[in-house]
């Protein structure tokens, strides 16, 4: 889930410690500068997502379904948009996590938090009202980002996760290294198993089908383009990303944003920061059969 911290007028980040890389891809603190906006989408991507509010907490609902809200929160790898809002929640720290950070620092697979946003403390337990209550003591950015740093060497040194199996990771490196513009099949041939059992393996570690997994990849490879290139030509990037044609990229925006990109591109793009992750874009190279 990307961009929940926008129009701000505190934003402060960490580089991440080395132990944590693995786990940890960035970490942003943000303020707003005037109530935040009742509603705002937050897209699916390669990553889970970390937050912890430092005033408020945090509303969010699926598509048709209620808002709850989290002092504390972590969102597994998802589909579809979340949206965001219907809160007074002006602050917090968010940080984006890997795939592996959900073994390494939460003691289970990623698929257990697929499609879900759930509270800190119904996966922790008691040491994430620490953490909250921790961050939340101090006043500086620095100070948070150390207690936050601190607390998250503690719980991987607390643990002894089991690892997903080496095929599947290899799997979803490679489809992230393609931004999804590489087939099942063919992914499957790679790895040296079966469609199905790939599709099988891969949906049970992660929670979603590798196909699935890479229409995720290739769209957040589009909005992350869009967030820093807001005037590009959509049939340009439609086919640079390997959509079949502008047409093919606005149903994929319906099906998965919700909206169409123009009107994500109004909405959203004035005050989302970019990705510096996934910001470059190319010719997509030949997909295979998906």
């Amino acid at each position: 889930m990307t961009g929940s911290a926008h129009a701000t007028t505190g934003y402060a980040t960490r580089p991440v410690h080395p132990a944590l890389r693995p786990y940890v891809g960035d970490v942003i603190g943000y303020a707003y500068d005037a109530d935040p906006p009742d509603l705002h989408r937050g897209l699916p991507s390669r990553s889970l997502t970390l937050v912890v509010t430092l005033d408020d907490p945090l509303g969010f609902a699926w598509p048709g379904g209620p808002v709850e809200k989290y002092d504390a929160l972590v969102g597994g790898l998802h589909s579809t948009a979340v949206q965001i809002g219907q809160t007074p929640s002006r602050a917090g720290v968010q940080l984006s996590l890997t795939p592996a950070a959900a073994r390494g620092l939460f003691g289970l697979p990623p698929g257990e938090l697929a499609s879900a946003v759930v509270g800190l403390d119904d996966v922790l337990g008691r040491p994430a009202r620490e953490l909250t209550e921790h961050v939340r003591a101090e006043t500086k950015w620095s100070a948070r980002f150390d207690v936050l740093e601190d607390m998250l060497l503690r719980w991987l040194g607390a643990r002894r996760p089991s690892a997903a199996r080496p095929e599947l990771d290899w799997a979803w490196q490679r489809l992230c290294a393609s931004s999804g513009a590489i087939g099942v099949q063919e992914l499957a041939t790679e790895v040296g198993w079966s469609r199905r059992h790939l599709t099988d393996r891969f949906t049970s570690e992660f929670g979603l089908p590798p196909k699935v997994a890479s229409r995720v990849l290739r769209f957040e490879r589009v909005t992350s383009y869009l967030r820093g290139h807001p005037h590009t030509r959509l049939s340009d990037l439609s086919a640079a990303a390997g959509y079949a044609d502008q047409s093919h990229l606005t149903r994929e925006f319906r099906s998965i944003a919700g909206c169409s990109p123009r009107q994500w591109m109004t909405e959203e793009l004035p005050s989302l920061p970019s990705n510096p992750q996934v910001a470059a874009i190319a010719p997509a190279s030949s997909a295979g059969s998906h």
